[in-house]
């Protein structure tokens, strides 16, 4: 297979494919192939998050917003991230996007949202009540963090949904609790419903470390055969 800009689905899970079966290094995989090493992994980890409807090109341009370039650029100049991590987090079709927008911003020009011709994602968060939050989490999480499913579906942002999500995994849904203000109130949820969140995230919690557990025991294998 020659190097070239763009792969079938079916390319890519042949490469995937390949690697799980541990027929080759991941070196001598993405030689064989003539795909970079960042390519490999964001295949990989696409294979993993979405099956093999994660390989396949997306036919129309997918858009962004300004808050999304914008963190995404500061997520970048910040160095607590590499390119690899930032487009996995915001979602990227690819890591040139990313350094377009860098170049852009480093060039102090403004970078714009892309308007929608059908529908429109909220580029600014709106207010939401503790029920609505933890509702919003317990549907990214169901939907494998497809944070921005969640962001369409409830009409908030994808700052939002992110922030809220990674508050939940710290602390639980205490953290998701709005604390501003002085003697704000708070909906209580009825244990059926906590119980119900507990449920979805140790789902997505086994899910996770089953993969894992899958990556180690191929990693185990080749350096058996490697021995």
């Amino acid at each position: 297979m020659c190097k070239r800009h763009s792969y079938t689905s079916e390319e890519k899970y042949q490469v995937i494919n390949e690697y799980e079966k541990g027929i080759g290094t991941i070196q001598g995989i993405i030689t064989k192939y003539g795909i970079s090493e960042y390519s490999f992994y964001n295949w990989k980890y696409n294979y993993e998050k979405y099956g093999i409807g994660g390989l396949k090109e997306s036919k129309t341009c997918k858009k962004y917003s300004k808050e999304i370039k914008e963190n995404a650029v500061k997520d970048y100049l910040s160095g607590e991230f590499s390119q690899l991590e930032i487009t996995r987090k915001y979602e990227l079709s690819t890591k040139t996007l990313l350094l377009k927008w860098v170049n852009k911003y480093n060039s102090h020009k403004e970078l714009t949202s892309q308007r929608r011709r059908k529908s429109t994602i909220m580029t600014k968060g709106r207010k939401t009540t503790w029920k609505e939050r933890i509702e919003i989490v317990d549907f990214c999480i169901a939907n494998k963090y497809n944070y921005q499913k969640a962001a369409e579906q409830y009409e908030v942002s994808y700052q939002q949904v992110y922030k809220w999500v990674k508050k939940y995994e710290d602390g639980g849904i205490d953290e998701l609790k709005d604390r501003r203000g002085r003697n704000k109130a708070e909906e209580e949820l009825t244990p059926e419903e906590q119980m119900k969140l507990q449920i979805k995230k140790l789902q997505a919690e086994n899910q996770r470390l089953k993969a894992e557990n899958l990556l180690l025991k191929k990693l185990e294998e080749l350096e058996r055969r490697r021995s």
